[in-house]
């Protein structure tokens, strides 16, 4: 991706939607476009209009913590924004290797991932990766998501939202879970530019779903973090469940994702039922796998 052009769209973005009134600045009629203006920026920042056009053009290497910090105090940036402003300007001033390296993401999860998740028998966990690909689960985790590992996007969440026709009947607010899934991702892309396979992604979905390139031009960005989420599963039906999000310090590209149902509620009960749904569905297809490792092996 275009680390200048990121940063040039990201700040147009962030500046139009601010009024003057929002900062305290005398607004006028003659305004030809909504939004502050470049030099109205540049003010409440602290610094020349030159410099501010010049960041604006996506000449962002080597600007100071203190100034990123006043820019993100003008602009009025949240938590996730001022992340991102500065993972564009790290990105802007690094070398691609230095980035990946730093970045450290992995293809797959060590087995003590796969058996921390195993142990998770009252809910459902799941490591995804940045781009949004389900690289582990627990048994609770594989029932939750069915549909997203039996899609022709393979275990990628992004896909499933946008190119799925099930995901819309899955998420109750599916509105919301488009924009909180393309805000991930946007965010990923601010930390790895580098990324081929995020970027062959984003360019797979911008093609094929009006509604994620819609989404990504508006450069709104994403910490997910903890809260309650509802689902309509397609074997037992409606869901409400407390979710977290959490890191792993050795592994900066992976997510560690727990869903859990409030204890003694219906959710529980259904959680329950999907539990023993998928170990039937697990028992019946290793059952079919060994018929046919006999069949071949007959044949053999």
């Amino acid at each position: 991706m275009d680390n200048k052009a990121e940063v040039r769209e990201f700040l147009t973005s962030r500046r139009a939607k601010l009024t003057p009134d929002e900062v305290g600045l005398p607004g006028g009629s003659n305004r030809r476009v909504p939004g502050l203006r470049r030099s109205e920026v540049a003010t409440l920042a602290g610094v020349s209009i030159e410099y501010y056009a010049k960041l604006e053009r996506g000449q962002i290497a080597g600007a100071s913590e203190s100034v990123l910090h006043a820019l993100a105090q003008a602009l009025q940036l949240d938590d996730a924004e001022r992340e991102h402003l500065s993972d564009l300007a790290r990105a802007a001033g690094a070398p691609p290797t230095r980035i990946r390296r730093k970045r450290g993401t992995s293809a797959a999860v060590r087995s003590g991932m796969q058996l921390m998740l195993d142990a998770i028998t009252g809910g459902a966990g799941i490591v995804r990766n940045g781009r949004m690909d389900i690289l582990a689960a627990n048994t609770l985790g594989r029932a939750l998501q069915c549909e997203a590992f039996e899609s022709p996007g393979d275990g990628n969440l992004a896909r499933y939202a946008f190119l799925d026709p099930r995901a819309r009947d899955f998420h109750p607010n599916w509105e919301k879970a488009a924009d909180i899934t393309v805000g991930i991702l946007r965010t990923e892309a601010g930390r790895d530019p580098y990324d081929r396979g995020l970027q062959d992604l984003v360019g797979e979905l911008s093609t094929r779903s009006t509604e994620f390139r819609t989404r990504w031009g508006a450069h709104n960005v994403r910490q997910h973090g903890a809260g309650v989420k509802q689902f309509i599963h397609p074997v037992v039906g409606a869901l409400e469940l407390s979710y977290e999000d959490m890191q792993f310090v050795q592994h900066p590209g992976l997510t560690f994702l727990i869903y859990v149902p409030h204890p003694r509620s219906e959710s529980e009960e259904r959680f329950r039922l999907l539990a023993s749904w998928q170990a039937t569905q697990e028992t019946t297809a290793t059952t079919a796998q060994n018929d046919v490792d006999i069949t071949t092996s007959q044949k053999d």
